[in-house]
């Protein structure tokens, strides 16, 4: 093998909860939701978990809290929330809880919906960080901004064989933080 190939790194499935913020759809009629399960799924990652709340500043952060907490968690997504009108307050309920930011998921995201909807794509609030060695990533509620974040930006970075670099291998030193304050 000449030098410069990689020999093909293994998949590593990923525990990924899905939670979907509307006031009116039930998991019967979620579709958003759904998209992402199946796109989850179907690249081989694991659904930790599934819920819906209300877009209730509360509600969300408290579902999110407990994901973040849970060790069989790697990964939450979220659908809905995301625009500007009263009721939409996903990033006011998931931002605070973020360690570190991650700017350049909202801006790819953005590139790859203004493609498609052109300037619309400013009406989006999606954002994205990491908190407690977990990655959370708040997309807006239609089913095609779900596809648009799953196909466009996540499947490839949950993917620990995508080079030159992914999610999934940077997550052992998530919280090496923590782990350097503990050595002290």
């Amino acid at each position: 093998m000449p030098h410069h190939e990689q020999p093909q790194k293994p998949f590593i499935p990923l525990s990924i909860a899905v939670l979907t913020i509307s006031d009116s759809r039930s998991l019967a009629d979620d579709r958003s939701g759904t998209v992402l399960v199946d796109r989850l799924s179907t690249a081989g990652h694991k659904l930790a978990a599934r819920d819906i709340v209300t877009d209730d500043v509360e509600a969300i952060r408290a579902v999110v809290s407990d994901w973040i907490d849970n060790p069989g968690i790697d990964v939450i997504i979220t659908t809905g929330g995301t625009g500007f009108t009263g009721r939409d307050v996903t990033p006011e309920a998931i931002e605070p809880l973020f360690e570190k930011r991650m700017d350049g998921f909202s801006v790819v995201f953005h590139m790859l919906s203004y493609g498609k909807i052109g300037t619309s794509t400013v009406q989006s609030r999606a954002t994205a960080g990491v908190a407690n060695a977990t990655y959370i990533f708040c997309l807006p509620g239609s089913p095609g901004a779900c596809k648009d974040g799953w196909d466009g930006i996540l499947a490839a970075q949950l993917d620990y064989r995508t080079n030159p670099c992914n999610f999934v291998e940077i997550m052992p030193r998530l919280d090496e933080h923590l782990r350097r304050d503990k050595a002290r």
